[in-house]
């Protein structure tokens, strides 16, 4: 593909970095990613991607917005109450980058949908703020071999995963959590959370996202990326196949 004048002009300060070039721009306006909710972690992380160039951004998400999303989700302004956060988001990231295609899905992810959704991006992002979720999308991008790129967050506390089954010996979310935990939320509603975490952990994945397309870095891919916020932390732990989860009796 040929850049246009527009497009090296928008793109030149990636394209200095060595990291990235011509080369490495191609392959991000190339790549196609999906992103699970569209709140928190996925405004910060859709301005980011869409910016950024990556060529085709898919948004899941079927809340409205509302007044109390608006200390955290900086896509959404006042005038977007009771809209649909997916419609919205679309109509808005398209002005940021209108060169990009960007499909919103006005759904709830589950089961039934998940790979008609889901089948023909190459990564995920999973901003989503319900363990289901979380699990249903591990489930699939393990069996469909996809990259999956996690946020979370709560109250102070934020957390990054990156799991690569491209790879034999990237972890799950399972290895860490077998089971739904019965005991502990991610819902903002009842915990609380601040604000600008969700930027940090969103902008985080972004970040995550771009090193896995192009293949630089160090992958966060067998860690996780704790933030404490308060004490302004951050530390990587080792996560390890547990060799009882499903993903080590799939290899």
């Amino acid at each position: 593909m040929n850049f246009s004048n527009s497009q090296l002009e928008r793109y030149s300060r990636q394209m200095l970095l060595k990291k990235i070039g011509v080369i490495g721009q191609k392959k991000l306006l190339n790549s196609k990613v999906l992103i699970v909710g569209v709140g928190g972690l996925g405004s910060p992380l859709s301005i980011y991607l869409a910016g950024l160039g990556v060529g085709e951004i898919g948004i899941v998400d079927f809340d409205k917005i509302e007044i109390s999303n608006l200390h955290r989700q900086i896509l959404f302004n006042i005038e977007d109450l009771k809209k649909n956060k997916s419609k919205i988001a679309l109509k808005k990231l398209k002005k940021i980058n209108p060169n990009i295609k960007i499909t919103s899905f006005n759904s709830k992810l589950n089961k039934k949908n998940i790979n008609k959704i889901a089948e023909k991006f190459d990564l995920i992002a999973d901003g989503s703020d319900n363990f289901k979720t979380r699990f249903l999308i591990n489930d699939y991008c393990l069996k469909r071999k996809k990259i999956l790129v996690s946020g979370a967050i709560s109250k102070f506390d934020g957390h990054i995963y990156t799991f690569n089954f491209l790879k034999k010996n990237s972890p799950c979310l399972r290895c860490l959590m077998p089971k739904i935990p019965k005991n502990i939320t991610l819902n903002c509603e009842f915990d609380g959370v601040l604000g600008p975490l969700a930027g940090m952990v969103g902008c985080i994945q972004a970040s995550e996202i771009v090193k896995e397309i192009l293949h630089i870095g160090d992958s966060l891919c067998g860690s996780i990326l704790i933030i404490d916020s308060l004490k302004l932390t951050f530390r990587k732990v080792k996560l390890k196949k547990n060799a009882k989860c499903m993903c080590s009796k799939r290899y």
